[in-house]
């Protein structure tokens, strides 16, 4: 599997990004480079290597315990909100309709 130029369009007006001609072709490039780094990970035999819970395991939990604590009261949340609508954070809408 490869990238093209008009995949990384795609990508760019999916992600409302705007790119000049010779940035598509470095990202095409770019892209493509990753895939092939990704194609050489699969070709590894990993059937004696147990899953890791953590990428550094110590022998110990990672995780903090799930403890029940005070939340942030309401009139707190929204002091540094733009704007609040009905205990809701508003922002502009970001994604057009087709």
């Amino acid at each position: 599997m490869s990238v093209t130029i008009d995949d990384v369009k795609y990508i760019a007006k999916l992600s409302m990004l705007k790119f000049e001609e010779e940035e598509l072709t470095s990202f095409t490039q770019e892209f493509n480079k990753i895939l092939e780094y990704m194609d050489q990970l699969n070709e590894l035999d990993l059937t004696d290597v147990a899953p890791l819970y953590h990428p550094i395991e110590t022998g110990k939990g990672q995780l903090r315990k799930d403890e029940v604590k005070d939340s942030l009261p309401i009139e707190k949340t929204f002091l540094n909100a733009p704007a609040e609508s009905e205990q809701h954070f508003s922002v502009p809408k970001v994604i057009k309709e087709k």
